[in-house]
């Protein structure tokens, strides 16, 4: 089983922005040395509590403190950028580190309406617009616009041997058909979707349309999940996280922070979303994950209430998983 990490940069309570982000270099440096696949950074803005608004500036600093894991973002917001420009970027970390890097390509906005606007404008224009600007970054990347088109001489320099992996991410059947002409591979956000994500991973696989990076349809799936030592302590930080998350969505401030009943349903909700257990439950509940989806790989987005959760989660992952395909490797 291929294992790997996206992380979103929390801004802990009482931590700093930069603690978040020297924390993401830790992390990224034991996922290295664990022998994770690839580590992922998201892409939000006007967030308070998530420190990477830029993924391409934190992947030069990963790259530099790694040796052999995949770097990569998840995702590039494609609507609000031009895509020469992202083409740009991810070359040059391409040639940096050579064989290294993924683009994620998503059409999310990422934050709030305010923040959308000041990036680009009219983002639902934008929207409209992102098959054509999938497909202008794919040339980009891939040197490949026909001989006759408006930019058949422009490059996105500098020129990587090794160009960037480019990936779909999506949550929705669309995103798996635009995965699936274009020939790139799909990760499917399970952790943040309420809809039938087997039939959009078997609607990419039916579809798949072979191209330069691919031969044949690959499928990641991102799953929140959370791994402790006991039972018990995995349902206590990962109740504790959602009960949070709820608090501070309706911005309760009473003392003993107490939920009402609607409230608390909607934590009970959310934790049926979320593996949540020891590394053999984790293990078992992957697998069959794995093979509902058909999944060539696990992406695995871990939220707890502090740093250290976080890196004994992927640790505990790491040692009952990885550890023992890395030893029959």
């Amino acid at each position: 089983m291929k294992l790997s990490i996206l992380d979103q940069a929390p801004i802990f309570p009482g931590h700093t922005a930069r603690e978040a982000l020297l924390a993401a270099g830790e992390l990224a440096k034991l996922a290295d040395e664990w022998g994770y696949t690839r580590y992922w950074m998201a892409e939000h803005h006007d967030r308070q509590d998530i420190a990477c608004s830029a993924p391409e500036t934190i992947l030069g600093f990963l790259g530099a403190i790694t040796d052999n894991i995949r770097i990569g973002c998840g995702a590039v917001l494609l609507p609000h950028y031009q895509p020469y420009k992202v083409a740009e970027v991810y070359n040059l970390l391409a040639v940096l580190y050579p064989g290294r890097i993924d683009i994620g390509i998503g059409r999310a906005p990422g934050g709030s309406p305010e923040a959308s606007i000041a990036l680009s404008g009219n983002f639902l224009e934008n929207v409209k617009k992102m098959p054509e600007k999938v497909t202008e970054l794919l040339h980009f990347v891939r040197d490949d616009f026909p001989e006759n088109s408006f930019f058949a001489d422009t490059k996105a320099t500098p020129l990587p041997d090794n160009p960037p992996i480019p990936w779909t991410l999506g949550t929705s059947e669309k995103s798996a058909e635009l995965a699936a002409q274009n020939g790139t591979g799909y990760v499917f956000g399970q952790f943040m979707s309420d809809k039938d994500g087997a039939a959009a991973v078997r609607r990419y696989q039916n579809l798949f349309e072979p191209g330069p990076e691919f031969s044949s349809p690959y499928t990641i799936l991102t799953v929140n999940a959370l791994c402790a030592a006991t039972q018990e302590k995995a349902e206590d930080v990962a109740y504790a996280v959602i009960h949070n998350k709820v608090l501070a969505e309706k911005q309760l401030v009473n003392d003993n922070g107490v939920l009402n009943e609607e409230d608390e349903q909607k934590v009970q909700n959310l934790l049926k979303k979320v593996v949540v257990g020891t590394p053999d439950f984790v293990k078992r509940k992957f697998e069959e994950l794995q093979s509902c989806f058909q999944a060539d790989e696990i992406m695995v987005v871990t939220y707890t209430n502090d740093f250290q959760q976080r890196k004994e989660s992927y640790r505990l992952i790491y040692e009952n998983i990885l550890k023992g395909n890395n030893q029959q490797s």
